[in-house]
């Protein structure tokens, strides 16, 4: 197998960028979006997003558990900062939508871009101890980033973005990875003393988003009790996913 070159890294973290597309494929067969079917799309974004903040946090611990639980206070602070600062700007418009619901996709936008940068890195620094592993996190990142996708359409679609924006808007969203992993190839001594924190720190703005946006509007046309299964099966899915491509 030859040595990682700069070139295959940066095919590599593309193609784990564009596999987050593909996320948004299945709600092409979705025709009518009720304000239950919204509450159901939210609730499988969550539980999804529920299991890939996991994976987050226990990657994060395995470099260091300090540095993660640092990144996750300084991702609750930087997303409640970012809400705060765009509650002020009512005007937002992004994917054929308007207020309140413009403002949670930029809102799922800038927690699964933070996300990506994390996973962008740690591509990087795979590269950097080899081929063979370097490929193995590949495929698994590629393969963890549809579902994640599916969380970013799920918000989109039934807000009303067509599912080819919300394709591209998750491509975007997957931007950092290619940028992110050259740099931190080259240069993996200084990359790595930070993967932890940026693992942290997505997971961290992904457990706000989660219990602060998506469950409290599911909560208003789903029952609880519905809910929490919802929530679960998404969570064990995601999970069953991590398992297989582990």
């Amino acid at each position: 197998m030859t040595e990682p070159t700069i070139l295959l890294v940066f095919i590599a973290a593309l193609i784990t960028a564009l596999a987050t597309g593909l996320g948004a494929l299945p709600l092409l067969a979705m025709r009518r979006v009720t304000p239950r079917a919204l509450a159901y799309g939210n609730a499988v974004a969550a539980g999804l997003m529920l299991a890939a903040t996991f994976s987050l946090v226990v990657e994060g611990f395995v470099f260091s558990g300090q540095r993660t639980i640092i990144g996750l206070g300084l991702g609750l602070a930087g997303i409640w900062v970012a809400k705060r600062w765009l509650d002020g700007h009512g005007d937002i418009s992004i994917a054929n939508t308007n207020g309140t619901d413009a403002l949670k996709i930029l809102l799922i936008m800038g927690v699964m871009t933070a996300h990506s940068a994390a996973e962008g890195v740690g591509v990087g620094v795979a590269y950097g101890s080899g081929r063979e592993l370097g490929d193995f996190i590949t495929i698994a990142i590629a393969l963890h980033n549809i579902p994640e996708g599916l969380a970013i359409a799920l918000v989109m679609v039934p807000r009303g973005a067509s599912v080819g924006k919300a394709a591209w808007w998750s491509i975007l969203s997957s931007a950092p990875q290619p940028l992110l992993a050259v740099p931190a190839f080259l240069f993996v001594l200084s990359f790595q003393p930070f993967l932890p924190v940026g693992l942290g720190l997505a997971a961290g703005a992904m457990l706000w988003m989660i219990f602060s946006e998506l469950l409290p509007e599911a909560g208003e046309q789903v029952d609880h009790s519905t809910l929490g299964v919802i929530v679960t099966a998404a969570f064990t899915l995601m999970m069953a996913v991590t398992l297989v491509i582990g």
